[in-house]
């Protein structure tokens, strides 16, 4: 039997499955199954500057040289997201571990696959660009910084993707994980973008111009 998580065949997404890259390919990964309660639900269709946070993060992990892109859904139903695949996590409501497990798992042939977050609207697609730089320059893993703080996109070889695996459960995601290794490449970039979290809808419209 299949272990793949599920894959979403709506008209609008790609048609393709997970699990069948290249050692060079560069899958991007968006988290987007939360219920998002802070926020009153919904977050991952609430729009930025016109669009959708999760079509800006698809956008962004394209426009930085991802060669695919999934986006894990769990509590919303987002409908089509163009140019993704949607991958759904029907344990979404343990914790982030489960929906990065389901991402992962989906990516595990890739090369490398870049992980980020649906409701970080500012970060850049040069960010992106430069993590996928330092794993091709021989990084196993890279994790993006900002004036020396780690945030997203995070990066995984493939090597790192089979690592981190067993040990994603709960609310935490890869952080313990992260912490314990010495092969995390950081890759500064600072003035690329902004990591900042949109926890409810007043921090969204703060963003907002």
């Amino acid at each position: 039997m299949s272990t793949d998580p599920p894959v979403n065949t709506h008209p609008h997404s790609r048609r393709q499955l997970p699990g069948r890259y290249g050692p060079s390919a560069v899958v991007g990964v968006v988290l987007a199954a939360g219920a998002a309660t802070r926020f009153g639900g919904g977050k991952a269709v609430a729009r930025f500057q016109g669009e959708r946070l999760v079509d800006r993060a698809v956008a962004t992990l394209t426009a930085g040289g991802c060669d695919r892109v999934l986006v894990v859904v769990g509590a919303l139903d987002v409908g089509a997201v163009h140019h993704a695949i949607l991958v759904l996590n029907s344990d979404w409501d343990t914790g982030m571990g489960s929906s990065l497990r389901a991402g992962l798992s989906a990516a595990r042939d890739a090369g490398a696959v870049v992980v980020t977050l649906v409701d970080q609207p500012l970060i850049g697609a040069e960010a992106v660009r430069r993590v996928i730089e330092a794993w091709r320059g021989g990084a196993p893993i890279a994790v993006a910084t900002y004036e020396g703080r780690r945030a997203h996109p995070v990066l995984f070889g493939r090597e790192a993707v089979t690592a981190v695996l067993p040990t994603l459960t709960g609310d935490a995601g890869a952080r313990a994980f992260l912490a314990e290794r010495d092969d995390v490449v950081a890759v500064d970039c600072t003035g690329t973008g902004r990591p900042d979290d949109v926890d409810t809808v007043e921090a969204l419209r703060r963003l907002s111009p």
